[in-house]
């Protein structure tokens, strides 16, 4: 127990003699170095705030603008228009400055309100000119002289070196669309999936809500957005992942892989400091905002950064009705499961980060550890992974005093947990689709009970030395995780690197205090209680905006298919083909740029149950079952990736679950110009699906796309009677 011992920074004990008070200079200077590093934090912080503040402008051109007010007085000019006079009569210091200081002060006050009218003034122009977003809409590869003046003066008002938040405040609210705009889109991508009975019942029902109701609940929506960043997000965040009764594991969490083709160590322990390591600096970069902030390629539009601010030392809390969102200002530890046992992993000491090779270490130290799990505790996790309600009951009864809720403490405040996986996975040996398949199935849910559902998310580092993660869902969208994922990748293969050996660089300090055992008393009555198409598409060029709903259904896609399917031309597919490329791409812009359909429908059902209004319209549509759920995580900083020189540094991306019980999670990543990497999920409790044919049916179809799309060869029989002829003409 000595680690036990440096944690005590005094001691005291009561003698005849007095009071004996022995201090622990050791700890003392930890508590010291812990506190120095939390004030740093602060400051900056602070000095952050103050620059994102008052973007686009910079702190020093408030001196400069001082300077230039107070030259042109000595001129004998008055730039203020008489207002530097009015603000001297009301100076609140009577005759105790001289009528020198007095002009001086009043200066300055004036140059500061001019200061931050341009602030103002400068943040509006560029809130406009983010509202434009005509750009989408041009043609690939043509650029309107529009688009090329609005893009002139977005550079002109977005500043330089901007911080990770600088955009915030510039960013327009997501805009209420029109009901009846709405209701059309609705029904135009109802039509290809229902029959023309149930389209003229539908068409009605759309009619009556859009003509009495539809206005009512609309009213209601434009209040919020007048009042609120984002007129969706909170209640998407409340109403979709956090008052949802079911099991967030599968149904909720998403996972992200490692490189496809490349390990870079076998050393499980020393794959697992890298790993740590670089998340830790990824952190120290997120805290200083020095991550550049997330654009739209070519023409550099910003998105939004709000989800970042809950990346690390956040966790979900169960409750009977509703889950919360609790997010710590800093933590320095990771929670670490291994083996059914559970630890506390401090990153820091002595005020500094731990290197990747003292983590390997302290790792190392977890793994030897031959202490078993007490009662209970190898499966703990699981209660994670199952119906919220019974978590919440099982949290208050048994987790709410004594140890049972320091140890839970320390987890849910943890920057985020690790586990140590005994399985070997990867996509390797003899039956590579086989093991790539397993390697998806233990991140989505591993064995139900050795991953903590509720953390943010969740790195795993498996025995030979592959990882991945795995991230619940309600505080971001995978977008900003795979931002994460990305940079630990390359910085733990690119810049960290390890020695021949396979182990992380760097040396080891002789005074660092193993990782803490967590304890548990977990009485024995806890133990065993153990076709509509979705493609989601971001609407992050708005502020705090997450999602929105493509369709992908459309009439002008069925129409390509059922052409495909009946064997007509090629080029009449072709051209239907286009028109359906097209169609599709439009409702993705529209969907970007706050034109979406399903978001603003969920708001009015929300606002309808508030009111206590039924609308069979509303009713009916939030009641449609997406049986084929697909998203696509970008990759977003192609240039930490060289998949020209470096092509076995592949990603996999990452996958989710299927969102009904006889559907299928499609998650797609575009690698490079030569590869599409696919993680399709099902559920085996449905015998309908197969995730198997499905992939196999996908890769038909897109052979079938390249086959049409590709320009047709010659008949060399042909092309030689051709040229016979020709040459006889010629003759």
């Amino acid at each position: 127990m000595a680690e036990a011992h440096q944690a005590v920074a005094f001691q005291f004990t009561i003698t005849p003699e007095g009071i004996d008070l022995q201090l622990s200079h050791q700890a003392l200077r930890q508590v010291y170095l812990s506190g120095l590093r939390s004030w740093k934090k602060r400051v900056t912080r602070l000095k952050n705030n103050v620059i994102t503040g008052v973007y686009p402008a910079s702190p020093s051109s408030w001196l400069f603008v001082v300077i230039a007010i107070l030259a042109t007085m000595y001129t004998r000019s008055d730039p203020s228009m008489g207002l530097i006079a009015k603000i001297q009569e009301h100076l609140p210091v009577g005759d105790s400055l001289s009528i020198q200081c007095r002009t001086v002060v009043s200066a300055v006050l004036f140059s500061t309100l001019l200061w931050f009218s341009l602030i103002f003034t400068m943040r509006l122009c560029l809130k406009q000119l983010l509202s434009y977003h005509g750009w989408m809409f041009e043609q690939h590869g043509k650029v309107s002289n529009t688009t090329k003046i609005w893009a002139a003066m977005v550079r002109i008002f977005s500043g330089r070196q901007p911080l990770l938040y600088s955009y915030q405040g510039s960013l327009p609210n997501l805009p209420v669309p029109a009901v009846k705009d709405t209701v059309k889109r609705y029904l135009e991508s109802a039509r290809p999936l229902m029959s023309d009975s149930e389209y003229e019942r539908m068409t009605t029902l759309a009619k009556e809500f859009e003509s009495s109701l539809g206005n009512r609940l609309q009213w209601y929506l434009k209040l919020k957005a007048m009042w609120a960043s984002n007129y969706v997000s909170d209640w998407w965040e409340e109403y979709v992942y956090l008052r949802g009764r079911g099991p967030i594991m599968v149904n909720s969490n998403y996972y992200g892989m490692d490189f496809l083709y490349v390990t870079p160590t076998p050393i499980q322990a020393a794959r697992a400091g890298n790993t740590l390591h670089a998340c830790l600096l990824y952190r120290r970069k997120l805290n200083r905002e020095e991550i550049k902030p997330s654009r739209v390629p070519v023409l550099n539009v910003p998105l939004c950064a709000a989800q970042c601010e809950r990346i690390f030392n956040t966790t979900r809390i169960p409750g009977e009705e509703t889950d919360s969102l609790i997010h710590w200002q800093d933590s320095e530890y990771v929670a670490v499961f291994h083996r059914g046992r559970y630890f506390r992993l401090w990153l820091y000491h002595a005020g500094r980060m731990l290197s990747p090779r003292e983590i390997e270490q302290q790792i190392q130290r977890i793994m030897d550890n031959p202490s078993p799990p007490v009662p209970g505790e190898a499966k703990l996790g699981a209660l994670t992974a199952g119906d919220r309600i019974p978590w919440a009951q099982a949290r208050k009864e048994f987790f709410s005093s004594g140890v049972n809720k320091r140890s839970l403490d320390c987890i849910e405040k943890a920057a985020f947990f690790v586990t140590l996986d005994d399985d070997e996975q990867g996509m390797r040996g003899d039956d590579p689709a086989g093991n790539l398949d397993r390697y998806a199935k233990s991140l989505l849910h591993g064995k139900c009970y050795d991953r903590w559902f509720d953390k943010s998310f969740t790195v795993v580092v498996y025995k030979n030395g592959k990882n991945g993660l795995s991230a619940e869902h309600s505080w971001a969208d995978a977008p900003i995780m795979a931002h994460v994922w990305e940079y630990v990748m390359t910085t733990d293969s690119f810049q960290l690197g390890y020695t021949e050996e396979g182990h992380c660089k760097g040396d080891v300090a002789s005074s660092l205090p193993p990782p803490t055992r967590l304890t548990w008393d977990i009485p024995a009555e806890n133990r065993g209680t153990f076709s509509l198409t979705y493609e989601a598409s971001m609407t992050r060029l708005f502020r705090e905006g997450r999602t929105e709903t493509v369709r992908s259904c459309t009439s002008e896609s069925c129409a390509f298919i059922r052409a495909l399917e009946g064997g007509e031309s090629k080029e009449a597919c072709r051209h239907l083909f286009r028109t359906a490329a097209e169609k599709h791409q439009h409702l993705y812009r529209m969907a970007m740029t706050g034109g979406g359909i399903d978001r603003h429908l969920f708001c009015l059902y929300i606002v309808s149950k508030y009111l206590g209004e039924e609308s069979p319209f509303l009713n009916k549509v939030l009641s449609e079952t997406w049986r084929l759920s697909t998203s696509q995580t970008p990759l977003q900083q192609v240039e930490l990736f060289d998949f020209v020189n470096h092509p076995e540094y592949t990603t996999c991306g990452g996958g989710f679950g299927p969102v009904a019980d006889d559907g299928y999670g499609v998650s797609y990543i575009i690698i490079g110009e030569n590869m599409i990497n696919l993680h399709i999920s099902c559920k085996h409790s449905c015998p309908q699906t197969d995730s198997h044919k499905f992939g196999a049916d996908i890769k038909k179809a897109l052979e079938d796309l390249l086959e049409l799309m590709s320009p047709e060869k010659p008949d060399p029989s042909k092309a030689e009677l051709n040229h016979s002829k020709k040459s006889k003409k010629d003759l």
